[in-house]
């Protein structure tokens, strides 16, 4: 009788250690998925949507991404660096009226030097998005937001009203990267461009 208990309580204990370890692996796996909706924000949502609601392959996208912005050096600016950045946004944002296209252009291109100052490479768009998500994930909305109405004013498509709001979508990253606001997502962007 005993050497049938001996199997029988070995099973069970075998069976005990494995639903423990599956609760341990579960509350493992809420608890990540909750550190990752906490710092990737509106971007999780994004991510889970575009793997057609695949949560283990948008998880390890969003890991992905912040395993290699671990690698960069991301840096503060020097008050020095973060007086000229505002001095050349306030420069352009005031010449608007008379050449949109072109401060369009120059803040696409002021965007990308103060990434670079700050350590992000400045690779193509959407790697470039993908990295500033990990750390700004409510204004890489904006950015992308900006660069949909850069596209569209290639190909000779975008109203002056709509190279307002990519300066609008720009200058909310810009902000954050420069330390000056809390991020918030333009959604509505404002009826005038703010200094």
């Amino acid at each position: 009788m005993d050497s049938l208990n001996t199997p029988t309580l070995a099973a069970i204990i075998v069976v005990a250690v494995i639903l423990v370890a599956f609760v341990a692996w579960l509350a493992y796996s809420a608890a990540e998925s909750k550190r990752l909706k906490q710092r990737f924000g509106p971007e999780y949502d994004a991510v889970l949507k575009r793997h057609g609601g695949s949560k283990a392959k948008a998880e390890a996208e969003l890991k992905q991404r912040q395993k290699r912005v671990d690698r960069f050096e991301i840096v503060p600016l020097a008050p020095a660096d973060v007086t000229r950045f505002s001095e050349a946004w306030t420069r352009l944002q005031g010449s608007f009226v008379d050449d949109p296209k072109g401060v369009l252009i120059e803040a696409d291109r002021l965007v990308r030097d103060l990434l670079a100052k700050r350590g992000y490479p400045v690779a193509d768009f959407e790697l470039r998005a993908a990295d500033i998500s990990v750390d700004h994930p409510i204004v890489v909305n904006n950015y992308r937001a900006a660069q949909r109405i850069v596209s569209l004013d290639q190909r000779g498509e975008a109203s002056t009203e709509d190279l307002r709001k990519a300066v609008v979508h720009f200058r909310a990253l810009f902000d954050e990267l420069l330390g000056k606001t809390t991020a918030h997502d333009e959604s509505a962007p404002p009826a005038r461009l703010a200094a």
